[in-house]
């Protein structure tokens, strides 16, 4: 399996591209937050073949390019039952939130993720972790046998997810990320929402937000 991290939309928020080179280039496409174009353009330029879009929350910036890429390769879109309702809804996804950002409507997603489970899409197997907190309805994938978590907003480098948003829960953020994304090898890659790569043994080290919890 390759991923590749591509900040997109206002404010550079990660999409990642995962992909299978054995599998026809088979790939997800994991929190594109706008800049359709360029994201296109990439796939287009690498060969590969989106089958689904998953979304680790609906906040606006994760969600920009939702539509223009779901048309563009006819694919599903993920997202947890929590947040279902919030793509197209700009006081609840935050776009209304900040007048330099156009008020922002998604259509419904097509698949909806309800609970933690082992799941697969085409040549894909992973595990979907809830991790609210952030918002009520974010959830991480983890990819166990290449030894990475794509976190959303919830762990950063240094940092965790702010919780000022509408449905956000600090005290729930740090019991999701205590309980769900340390416990897993300390080895594991840590593919956040915004800012570059960490993993989970150098958050347990020193995160100084999660220290004292």
């Amino acid at each position: 399996m390759k991923w590749e991290r591509m900040p997109l939309g206002p404010i550079e928020t990660n999409c990642y591209i995962v992909w299978n080179e054995g599998n026809k280039n088979e790939a997800l496409i994991i929190d594109p937050g706008g800049d359709a174009n360029k994201l296109s353009q990439w796939i287009e330029s690498n060969t590969i073949q989106p089958i689904a879009i998953l979304l680790t929350h609906t906040h606006f910036d994760h969600i920009g390019a939702v539509d223009d890429i779901r048309k563009k390769y006819s694919i599903p879109v993920y997202v947890h039952k929590e947040e279902e309702h919030w793509l197209n809804n700009p006081e609840m996804n935050g776009s209304a939130k900040y007048p330099m950002i156009p008020d922002l409507f998604v259509n419904k997603a097509d698949k909806i993720i309800a609970g933690e489970k082992k799941m697969t899409i085409g040549s894909f197997t992973f595990e979907v972790l809830e991790t609210p907190g952030h918002s009520p309805g974010s959830i991480s994938f983890y990819f166990e046998e290449a030894s990475i978590v794509f976190s959303g907003d919830a762990l950063f480098l240094g940092s965790i997810g702010r919780t000022d948003l509408f449905g956000g829960n600090h005290q729930q953020l740090l019991h999701s990320i205590h309980n769900k994304l340390l416990p897993l090898p300390e080895e594991t890659k840590v593919a956040s929402g915004h800012g570059n790569l960490t993993t989970i043994a150098r958050e347990m080290d020193s995160n100084p937000f999660l220290n004292g919890f």
